[in-house]
């Protein structure tokens, strides 16, 4: 019965690899919930939180939420508060539009559907924008034009997403008396757990293009100590890890969305630490 016990609590058990997860989500959770209270972090904080999903789900299950939403919040600061403040901004553009035709009246109010159609189109870049900036480095224009790629290449995913991103936030703000009930929610791993679902249903797509990782989530690299991607299974030594191939549809792709080989730090050699990319 011991036995039974802890091989059922042990790291490796099922129910242990999903209680890290959990602990994980709700780590990275209160961190972005802590670094997006000045606003203006918002979209480097979210990032953090999607770069901490991806490593979990890219083989890294130990790892350290704290440490890992730091790396990522360092690397994509930059990019990630721009396109959060140009978000912002047209967002705030498309509000006064709407206000200014309704205060118009007449036939100007209709266009406020167009208003709107842009409204949706904006925030579908929104949401496939920083997973994308997450897993891969190019300018902001590249990584813009790559998220719709990717949102309309899956228009079921993208049904998805979009449930999940509105749906909870217009219960939050339409339903007072639960309110607290949300609050508690959203505080301790409502953002993490939506973080999770982004990560989860978009790693697939994203793997075809990223270098090939172990079970620890390292890196494979040659004797040139450049990373192994998809189509470089044969030239993996000593890992019994099988990984899909590659065929030219997928080259083809990755020259579309002028890629290159993922969010990556350059070394001499050796296996680049989880921590350091995706």
């Amino acid at each position: 019965m011991r036995d039974w016990i802890n091989s059922f609590l042990s790291n490796d058990s099922t129910f242990g690899k999903t209680m890290t997860k959990i602990g994980i989500i709700i780590g990275a959770n209160l961190l972005f919930v802590l670094v997006s209270l000045p606003v203006v972090t918002i979209g480097a904080a979210w990032a953090a939180t999607l770069h901490v999903m991806f490593k979990v789900l890219r083989g890294t299950e130990t790892l350290n939420p704290i440490k890992m939403f730091w790396t990522g919040f360092k690397q994509n600061f930059k990019q990630a508060t721009i396109a959060w403040l140009i978000i912002v901004a047209l967002g705030f553009l498309g509000w006064v539009d709407i206000r200014f035709l309704f205060h118009m009246g007449g036939a100007m109010v209709n266009f406020r559907y167009a208003v709107y159609a842009v409204g949706v189109v904006l925030l579908i870049g929104a949401i496939y924008l920083f997973p994308t900036m997450v897993a891969f480095s190019n300018k902001l224009t590249v990584l813009f034009r790559s998220a719709y790629y990717f949102a309309f290449k899956k228009p079921l995913k993208l049904i998805v997403l979009l449930f999940f991103y509105v749906a909870p936030m217009v219960l939050t703000y339409t339903d007072a008396q639960m309110l607290p009930l949300y609050a508690f929610i959203w505080f301790f791993f409502g953002f993490g757990a939506i973080a999770m679902l982004t990560a989860k249903l978009l790693v697939t797509d994203f793997a075809k293009l990223l270098p090939l990782v172990d079970s620890e989530g390292n890196y494979y690299y040659d004797e040139n100590g450049k990373p192994l991607m998809p189509g470089d299974e044969d030239k993996i030594v000593g890992d019994s890890g099988s990984y899909s191939t590659v065929d030219e549809d997928i080259l083809k792709e990755m020259l579309e969305l002028d890629m290159g080989e993922g969010k990556t730090q350059k070394k001499k050699s050796g296996r680049k630490s989880p921590d350091e990319t995706n």
